[in-house]
């Protein structure tokens, strides 16, 4: 295998970098997690093409990703419901993956931390 190749056994290496990230399984495939949140992982879905992981964004950094090069990213009709977008492997390098995976991470922390203030101010209302 060249050495140059991006393979999932890239994205873990890549990932277990970012603080939090553990390796884990989704459905039984390989994936990373933050704080039992997925982070990446192999898709299982049939709609998925091969070599391609699924990566959680938020929906609007997906909608520029899709825009701005769709030959590396693609987004099947089972995964529009999902703050997620597919990438092919093959048409990325080392830098666009941690790229990839630091914007993962960054919206993972910020949607830990909405909740977490949610449920502070939740825990601070006066009951009646």
């Amino acid at each position: 295998m060249p050495k140059n190749k991006i393979d999932f056994d890239s994205v873990r290496e890549i990932g277990l970098t970012l603080p939090g990230v553990e390796a884990a399984t989704m459905h039984g495939s390989p994936a990373l997690k933050l704080r039992g949140a997925l982070l990446a992982c192999i898709p299982t879905h049939g709609s998925a093409e091969p070599d391609s992981i699924v990566v959680r964004v938020d929906p609007g950094n997906r909608a520029e990703l899709l825009a701005e090069a769709p030959d590396a990213y693609y987004l099947p009709d089972h995964y529009v419901e999902y703050n997620a977008v597919l990438v092919r492997l093959s048409r990325v390098n080392r830098d666009v993956l941690k790229d990839l995976l630091r914007m993962a991470h960054k919206f993972l922390m910020r949607k830990a931390t909405s909740r977490t203030a949610a449920r502070k101010t939740r825990k601070r209302k006066p009951r009646a």
